[in-house]
């Protein structure tokens, strides 16, 4: 059984909401907005839907061999834990941006993309929502 792990994050309007999910459907139709960090060979995929997010990667994220891996690893690691942190306390932090932790094991090698990626929605996070981590 394939598990891929939807990080939906999507921000109607002024207020955000976000969802994981698993699934076994790949074919499914992604929103224009939507963009896709995946590591087909581990069947992991994180889909964000946040209107600016690719954008964002495409101007203003430094290319994805800027950093190595383990640098891309190591900071998320860190953004994760702070994230879910985050996403544990509604009452603390605004649940609008962290309503779901992320499920992120140190111990799998999800590649430089999916660590790209991620790293850079975290970055996005701080530049669009204001926040520090």
């Amino acid at each position: 059984m394939k598990n891929i792990i939807y990080l939906l994050i999507s921000f109607f309007f002024a207020v955000g909401c976000s969802s994981i999910t698993k699934t076994t459907n790949k074919d499914h139709q992604l929103p224009e907005e939507a963009v896709r960090i995946a590591n087909d060979d581990l069947e992991y995929e994180i889909i964000i839907i946040d209107p600016g997010f690719k954008t964002y990667l495409l101007s203003i994220a430094k290319p994805a061999n800027f950093y190595s891996q383990s640098y891309y690893e190591t900071k998320n690691q860190f953004y994760v834990i702070e994230w879910n942190i985050r996403a544990n306390n509604p009452s603390r932090y605004n649940s609008n941006i962290y309503e779901n932790t992320i499920n992120y094991d140190f111990n799998i090698d999800y590649g430089l993309d999916v660590n790209y990626k991620l790293f850079n929605y975290f970055k996005f996070v701080e530049y669009k929502y204001k926040q520090q981590f």
